[in-house]
């Protein structure tokens, strides 16, 4: 008998513990700071993606995916922290999701978990480390991606005939960019197909006319990357 009354005791406290840390009540007032959070931190995600982007194609869908993320994550978390059974309900639902959309970008993958990060750290409630925590990740973000995007890289495909072409074609890069390294070069029975990685200086692209210019070369091209190269 005194066992049979110690376990239900003990079983007794145990739901009293768990359900103290639901909250069964939210008040509008809680819902309001907390989605306006979300959202003021989800437009600061917002900023940042567009201010430091530096792939070739920005998507504005995409960066306003951002700021959806962080407030419908946030809307879950209050639900699923007010409610036992709804939180087990949500878990058993979020776990057969499959996402198949591919990310092209690592740095995307990055803004992604700091924007499902951000949601569910300000519906828990923990505002001052949602903020504090956004601001730290926005300006090393800032510092690595802004300062690596000074020297953006071009490729730079030169079709010519001849040797001499060739020494031609590198004598006048090495006065016209600051600097170049040789990606690829293909030659063949007709014609020789040079790739080259370059950094201009500042924003003179000129030297693609100068180089079209020469005896010998068939065409040239200019392209934006995002400094991933594969042979």
């Amino acid at each position: 008998m005194n066992n049979t009354n110690e376990q239900t005791t003990f079983s007794d406290l145990l739901d009293t513990e768990v359900l103290a840390n639901f909250q069964t009540d939210i008040s509008l007032l809680q819902i309001g700071i907390t989605m306006l959070l979300s959202f003021l931190v989800g437009m600061f995600i917002y900023t940042l993606y567009k201010r430091i982007f530096s792939g070739v194609l920005y998507s504005k869908n995409f960066n306003i995916t951002l700021v959806g993320l962080a407030m419908i994550t946030s809307l879950v978390i209050m639900a699923i922290g007010s409610n036992l059974i709804l939180s087990l309900g949500m878990v058993g639902a979020l776990s057969i999701v499959r996402f198949r959309t591919p990310i092209k970008d690592p740095t995307d993958l990055i803004f992604l978990f700091w924007s499902l990060a951000s949601g569910i750290i300000i519906g828990a409630g923990f505002y001052a480390l949602a903020i504090l925590g956004s601001i730290i990740i926005g300006l090393v973000l800032f510092f690595f991606m802004k300062k690596s995007t000074f020297e953006t890289p071009y490729l730079f495909i030169v079709h010519f005939n001849g040797e001499k072409i060739e020494q031609e074609i590198y004598d006048q890069m090495k006065k016209t960019v600051s600097r170049y390294d040789v990606k690829q070069k293909s030659v063949t029975a007709d014609e020789t197909e040079i790739t080259f990685e370059v950094r201009l200086k500042g924003k003179e692209s000129g030297f693609v006319n100068t180089i079209t210019n020469i005896d010998g070369v068939g065409n040239a091209v200019l392209l934006s990357y995002n400094g991933d190269y594969v042979q």
